[in-house]
């Protein structure tokens, strides 16, 4: 980590990073609670977040753009414009306005995903590959904890001085992500020109997950796992109610609970990536996951409060591993097309698990929808662990063939 943190350009990539998303995470909680006072309505203030994921599924015409241009150049020219995106809703003052929240909701959800993508393309070329597990785990580890403190500051805010101070300070942190990131010194190549037409190029990312066995069993782990924290999005709700006996207000202790969790296991992602790799990594977090919604079910603070706090552990380490083993494995070139291609395959289900969990919890009893996701989690870790064991397994057996062949005529090792 020290390695890391002694490049300048990484340290200002970070930094920029953080101060991106804290603006944002503070607007977005604020968002949801301004259109409910405007409206008086839980779907109105849904939509808010709806028209987000929405927005996002343009993704992977962001990551085209990301592979045609030099990164760090086009994040100098997206921060700017997402700080002009956000300032309509100063326009917001009843609920006649609120189309103007979900319109700029949906075109913030395309801009945060081309500038995602865009954030995790250069840092492939930034840091060394080497490093890109320790990038990825602090990374974790910073934004986990800036979702322990930005949704409180948002929420704060807006009781205090109004929806005005987010919007404006938003703004400001895209500004100066932008300014952050036009002093990393790091020169990029143009990038090789693309001779297919557009609709071959948004699918190319989609093809190079499908063709490459390790990436593709990676997402499909992850599907299986964002299909359950998807219903985490109602279920969450009735462990408080109908488990707790608990006011609404306490789902509060239970999400900082699981935000230090997170934390606590983000800081160590990086140690865990070096000894066992990503794909171990990975089912770590998800075996958490399992037990976490395992222990959730017993209606019980006792049971919930650990519970949730390793849940909330196992994020980081799903995530951190996920994305270094698509930065190791991705060229360069055809890093923003995957990364977005990812983003839309994951996307598509979380969302339909958030709508399908918001009716199951109505129809069941939560403790059976969280026997699913425990289901879905423990499924994901299994899938994953044995895929990861045959890998590694046919890495060591290729090893010992070149090592035992004899050899050619040139002098080198036969390796066929």
């Amino acid at each position: 980590m020290r390695a890391l943190l002694a490049r300048r350009d990484t340290r200002l990539l970070v930094l920029a990073r953080l101060i991106d998303m804290a603006g944002s995470n503070a607007l977005w909680i604020a968002l949801g609670i301004r259109v409910k006072e405007l409206t008086g309505s839980n779907s109105a203030a849904g939509l808010t977040f709806f028209a987000f994921i929405l927005g996002t599924l343009g993704a992977p015409l962001g990551g085209a753009l990301v592979d045609r241009a030099r990164r760090r150049p086009l994040l100098m020219v997206l921060n700017p414009l997402s700080a002009l995106l956000v300032l309509p809703l100063l326009l917001m003052h009843d609920r006649h306005d609120v189309w103007v929240c979900y319109a700029v909701m949906a075109l913030y959800g395309l801009a945060s995903a081309t500038t995602g993508t865009a954030l995790t393309a250069l840092t492939q070329t930034l840091v060394p590959p080497e490093q890109l597990g320790d990038a990825n785990g602090l990374l974790q580890t910073l934004l986990q904890g800036l979702r322990l403190i930005a949704p409180l500051l948002g929420a704060g805010v807006l009781a205090a001085w109004g929806l005005g101070p987010l919007v404006l300070g938003d703004a400001a942190t895209f500004v100066l992500a932008a300014l952050l990131i036009a002093r990393i010194r790091y020169r990029e190549e143009r990038p090789r020109a693309i001779r297919r037409t557009a609709a071959a190029q948004v699918a190319e990312g989609f093809r190079y997950i499908a063709r490459t066995p390790a990436l593709r069993q990676f997402t499909v782990a992850a599907v299986l796992a964002v299909m359950a924290f998807g219903f985490c999005e109602s279920v969450y709700f009735a462990v408080v109610d109908a488990g707790l006996h608990r006011p609404p207000a306490f789902l509060g202790v239970l999400g900082s609970l699981q935000g230090t969790g997170a934390v606590a296991a983000g800081a160590v992602a990086s140690t865990l990536m070096r000894r066992v790799g990503e794909g171990w990594t990975v089912v770590f977090g998800l075996v958490c996951a399992a037990v976490g919604f395992l222990l959730s079910a017993v209606p019980s603070l006792l049971a919930v409060a650990p519970g949730t706090a390793i849940m909330g552990a196992g994020l980081p380490w799903i995530i951190a591993g996920i994305n270094t083993l698509f930065q190791r494995r991705t060229p360069a070139d055809l890093m923003g097309r995957t990364d977005a291609a990812l983003n839309v395959l994951i996307g598509i289900p979380e969302s339909i698990a958030i709508a399908v969990g918001a009716a199951l919890i109505a129809l069941v009893d939560y403790r059976v929808v969280l026997a699913a996701m425990t289901v879905l989690t423990a499924a994901s870790a299994l899938y994953l662990a044995t895929r990861t064991t045959r890998r590694r397994a046919s890495v060591r057996e290729e090893g010992a063939v070149q090592e035992t062949a004899p050899p050619s005529a040139t002098g080198r090792q036969s390796v066929s």
